[in-house]
């Protein structure tokens, strides 16, 4: 370790250069940024060593729009046409709006950021020695340079224990005080238009410095659109400054003439003379009670503003030092245990390629661009920790969004939303195995909050009861359909609930019944009618009693009713007057009320994203194979679980899904043998695209591990998407997709090639966080890459479902030597430690149970002749997926295993 920042810890990055974020017309520079976070408040800052930036986030930012937060009664008229037009493959029907012309897609709402603190340095000189770090284990990010004034430093985090930021400036090293102007940077100088969704420029906000100076902060009103939830809402951020042997005053600043801005100061600022150090404390927050936008600029108090200050001025007074100062080792200590708790779960170690660990990210980037076969494995570690990093900071509070929780412009790409029919599923892929305690009970809250929508969706686009649809997008606030055009029928899209409720189940096969705390977040009082498998919902006397509980039971509150409900779902999309006779035909009877031994339903109208039959020329379908596993793979969690709570008359409720999964349709094969993306014989293949919505079989769900023909016509798909895809190739969730189906389908080499587009062009930013696309097309700060490639390396290296673990399923030939520690197996099993050696051969791993009598069946991917179980051989079996052995656990107690 050769420079100053990587001796200071051993887990982390760290750069020799920074972009500076300018005040007005930012345009990209952000990206570039280091970033923390606590799942609800969190920050992006350059590093400027002499104007330096802090863009502050909350989760929950919402800037509203005119569009609609309803579903329009039409959708639900539409239902018939649709399916008939589908029937008779009409791919020229459009969706109708209330005035019978085409539909056009309205949007959600939009993630925005919160102020943008600067800070200015009077003294400034010429920079030598910098570097800028991001601390792992303390989601600490630092800055430290030399100039004619001695060695400066300052370090950032947002805090978990007490939800604020910290940032500490001290004093050079050679005494040279601090002398800084703390100011607000404009709205509208930093926004940048992406894709004009909003109307930043309907916002009313206000710079505030209290007399004394004791805080700086911003105060906004949202625009007052008829129908918003919004209409009288509005969010503030404060930063609260404190100095020591120093003095600090508020100053006037040049005005900027921001139309926006109505203060009656436009630019107050504070200002820092000659102190020993400086700390900043920052919270963001949001309310539904701003008042009428008409007396926001009239106003003197903002009730918002005066609870950030009293929670920020409460953290200041818990951290005095014995002198009267701010201590903030102590503030730092009880945030960096709960956060080193989480990271430090897991350890990644590559052999080979030995650069430095504590290589700098640009020399990293760099050097993997300059190997474009193969992943160097510094470089490999380093954005597994990075990403796993990330994630820690956006989880706890919600699900991650598009940009994680981090944007610094308003209207960013996609509305920085959340995306359920690829993105968040990529980006929560890695939260159970990956043993994390925090992400989940975020991504509970956010699938919750939404849940009421959901019910809203199967209710106004299928005239379904008691039944849930998820919506493609959410902004966080709302999940309803309104996001649907001819070439986007999200509306007809149907895999999102067992989809969205996977990570929920894969939770409880990790951990088992957890105790889900309840959260202001989750909206319970709007979740009576659903927390139930009876349709109607729970009592008002039993609705009472969980409230008094405070806290959800994961198996019986959340998992049973919320899987029968998106069963609920299936069952009701399946009409016997639409069918597939014995032969697979499409069929239509109207009036047909049971089907016929060999009929089996077809599922109508489907979706598969994004694409549509050759000579077909529209996405809505039937019988999307994505539809078909989903409702396969929702059927069989909502059976697991009915037999783990045991209910009164669960029997009949599992034999009803079965009956139903009996006659859900069959999958259809193409002359190749490839798995097919709609089995309808009227269809044509379609392999130009980047999706595989096709291959939810291996990845998200789990039908090829022990289904060899079907693993084998997954695999055939997959290829022929490589074969015959010209077209879009750019986007990472894409190739995260397809890292996460190869490693299902044993191709560790695949995994390596599906990582390495984004890797090896400009998918990467210095900070080590990720675009959107290889190329940066769309300039859209984007997390799945991020998080979806630790999620694709723990698939790699470890499959695991109920009662069942496989080591280094799809191990890559060039991964000579490893380990991995502490990933969780998807049966109630702790993989403390995994290594490998393909040199000599062997494989070895230290499991242990959390539960007693755990009987899982072992196997490894790599070639083995013997299993040595605690110093013990133990007979093999073989089965039609290959060897394995079997293995009875007890609780908490250590076996190791070697395959040799």
């Amino acid at each position: 370790m050769t420079t100053s920042a990587a001796r200071m810890f051993e887990k982390g990055n760290y750069t020799y250069a920074y972009t500076e974020i300018p005040g007005s017309n930012p345009g990209y520079a952000w990206r570039d940024g280091m970033v923390s976070g606590n799942g609800e408040n969190g920050y992006i800052t350059s590093g400027s060593p002499y104007s330096d930036s802090f863009i502050f986030q909350y989760m929950w930012f919402n800037y509203p729009s005119k569009d609609p937060r309803f579903i329009p009664n039409e959708l639900t008229e539409q239902l018939g046409d649709a399916r008939w037009n589908v029937f008779n493959q009409n791919d020229q029907w459009k969706i109708k709006d209330e005035k019978e012309s085409t539909r056009i897609r309205t949007f959600y709402y939009s993630y925005h950021p919160g102020h943008q603190l600067r800070l200015s340095a009077a003294n400034r000189g010429s920079v030598s020695g910098y570097e800028r770090w991001t601390n792992y284990e303390t989601a600490e990010t630092g800055v430290r340079y030399t100039d004619e004034f001695g060695r400066w430093m300052r370090t950032t985090f947002t805090s978990r224990a007490d939800n604020v930021s910290i940032t500490k400036i001290e004093q050079s090293i050679t005494g040279t005080k601090i002398n800084m102007t703390i100011s607000i940077d404009d709205i509208l100088s930093m926004s940048r238009a992406q894709n004009g969704t909003s109307e930043v420029s309907a916002l009313q906000y206000k710079k505030l410095v209290d007399s004394q100076a004791e805080y700086i902060a911003q105060v906004a009103h949202y625009p007052s659109y008829p129908g918003s939830e919004l209409r009288n809402a509005g969010y503030a951020g404060l930063t609260q400054v404190l100095v020591v042997n120093g003095t600090k005053k508020r100053v006037l600043l040049a005005e900027t003439n921001e139309t926006m801005n109505v203060g009656s100061e436009q630019n107050p600022a504070i200002q820092i003379i000659d102190a020993d150090a400086v700390y900043l404390i920052t919270q963001s927050n949001r309310t539904y009670e701003m008042g009428r936008i008409e007396d926001f600029a009239g106003q003197a108090e903002y009730a918002l503003v005066e609870q950030l200050f009293r929670h920020t001025d409460a953290v200041a007074q818990k951290y005095i030092d014995p002198q009267g100062g701010f201590d903030y080792d102590a503030a730092l200590a009880p945030h960096a245990e709960q956060h080193a708790a989480e990271f430090n779960a897991i350890g990644f170690s590559l052999a080979g390629d030995d650069t430095d660990k504590h290589t700098d990210n640009l020399t990293l980037i760099h050097t993997q661009q300059a190997t474009v076969s193969r992943i160097n494995h510094a470089f490999m570690e380093q954005v597994y920790n990075q990403g796993r990093y990330a994630m820690i900071c956006c989880s706890g509070s919600s699900a991650p969004r598009l940009y994680g929780m981090w944007t610094g412009e308003w209207n960013p790409g996609w509305r920085g939303i959340y995306t359920l029919d690829a993105n968040v599923n990529l980006q929560v892929a890695a939260m159970n195995t990956g043993h994390l305690t925090q992400a989940q009970l975020g991504y509970i809250a956010f699938f919750l909050r939404n849940t009421p929508d959901f019910a809203y969706n199967a209710r106004m686009a299928y005239g379904m009861h008691d039944a849930i649809q998820v919506s493609v997008n959410s902004d966080g606030d709302r999940g309803m359909h309104v996001e649907y055009d001819n070439d986007y029928p999200f509306e007809y899209w149907n895999a999102g609930a067992s989809w969205c409720l996977l990570p929920i189940y894969e939770y409880w096969q990790c951990y088992g019944n957890k105790q889900i705390p309840i959260v202001d977040a989750m909206r319970i009082h709007e979740l009576q009618s659903l927390l139930s498998v009876h349709d109607g919902g729970l009592s008002d006397e039993d609705f009472a009693d969980l409230l008094r509980r405070g806290h959800l039971e994961l198996e019986k509150d959340i998992l049973l009713p919320l899987l029968t409900k998106q069963a609920n779902f299936w069952e009701q999309i399946c009409t016997p007057e639409y069918y597939t006779d014995k032969n697979g035909n499409a069929c239509h009877q109207s009036g047909k009320t049971t089907l016929d031994p060999g009929e089996k339903y077809m599922i109508i109208p489907t979706y598969s994203p994004e694409n549509n039959p050759i000579g077909y020329n529209s996405t809505i379908t039937a019988n999307a194979t994505m539809d078909i596993s989903a409702a396969r793979d929702g059927l069989l969690m909502v059976m697991t679980m009915e037999k783990a709570v045991k209910r009164e008359g669960y029997e009949a409720a599992i034999a009803k899904w079965e009956a139903l999964l009996d006659l859900l349709p069959d999958y259809k094969y193409d002359a190749d043998g490839a798995l097919r993306e709609w089995a309808m014989n009227e269809y044509t293949e379609n392999n130009n695209h980047r999706h595989l919505s096709h291959l939810y079989v291996a990845w998200p769900a789990y039908e090829t591990q022990n289904n060899k023909a079907l693993a084998i016509a997954a695999k055939i798909a997959l290829e022929n998407r490589d074969k015959y895809n010209t077209g879009d190739a750019t986007a990472g969730h894409g190739w995260m997709h397809k890292a996460l189906v190869s490693a299902r389908l044993k191709g560790g080499n695949d995994v390596i090639a599906s990582l390495l587009p984004m890797m090896t062009a400009a998918g990467y930013y210095p900070s080590l966080m990720t675009d959107h696309d290889t190329n940066r097309r769309s300039h859209c700060y984007c997390t799945d890459t991020s998080f979806g490639v630790v999620a694709s390396i723990n698939e790699a290296l470890l499959f695991s479902n109920t009662g069942e673990i496989e080591l280094l399923p799809a191990l890559p030939s060039d991964w000579q030597s490893g380990s991995m520690d502490g990933l969780m197996a998807r049966t109630q099993v702790e993989v403390k430690h995994l290594s490998w050696n393909l040199l000599s051969g062997t494989a070895k791993a230290t499991l242990k149970s959390r539960i007693e009598d755990n009987t899982i069946r072992l196997s490894a991917g790599i070639p083995w002749m013997r299993v040595i179980v605690n110093g013990e051989e133990v007979q093999a079996h073989e089965g039609e997926m290959g060897k394995y052995v079997t293995l009875t656990l007890s609780d908490g107690i250590d076996v190791t295993v070697e395959f040799i």
